[in-house]
């Protein structure tokens, strides 16, 4: 459970220390542990949001939320996009990103880590959008709108949770 709740600089920073049944004030409450990978798979395909951070030229990260696509089997995430819009001239320019997806509380995560490009494939349009009724006038779309599909290899997964008493 959550007691002892402090804010300070208004409503943005507020800070609460977790006590269990059994804990006393001295005690900073369970360890986070690390998901499993059969975890880690389950929680990328349960959700579609994720932030994605690319690298600006200046080495800072730059964060975007994305709706994504995962494929198990391929270890590859696909996230649509506009070929002008800043994450893909970023992943250009520096293909190292990761993606952070929230678990079903605040307390749990998973983050997907590795090499990105930049496609405008058909077949990358059509794996992250799925079965089309009419596939060439889907495709058409995609051109005029300048579709691309951001394609992560997944080199790294790994998250955490808190199971809580």
């Amino acid at each position: 459970m959550l007691t002892d709740c402090m804010s300070s600089g208004g409503a943005l920073f507020t800070t609460c220390r977790l006590m269990g049944e059994n804990m006393d004030e001295n005690q900073s409450g369970p360890a986070p542990r690390s998901l499993s990978e059969e975890e880690l798979l389950k929680l990328l395909d349960a959700q579609q949001f994720g932030v994605l951070a690319t690298v600006k030229r200046s080495g800072h990260p730059a964060m975007s939320t994305v709706l994504y696509r995962w494929d198990p089997a391929g270890r590859i995430v696909r996230i649509s996009t506009t070929a002008g819009r800043l994450k893909a001239r970023q992943v250009r320019n520096n293909p190292h990103v990761s993606l952070h997806v929230q678990g079903p509380d605040v307390w749990s995560f998973a983050v997907a880590e590795g090499e990105a490009e930049v496609s405008g494939d058909a077949d990358e349009l059509l794996a992250f959008a799925g079965d089309q009724p009419d596939t060439a006038a889907f495709l058409e779309q995609q051109a005029r709108e300048q579709r691309v599909v951001i394609k992560i290899k997944v080199s790294r997964l790994y998250g955490t949770a808190l199971d809580l008493p």
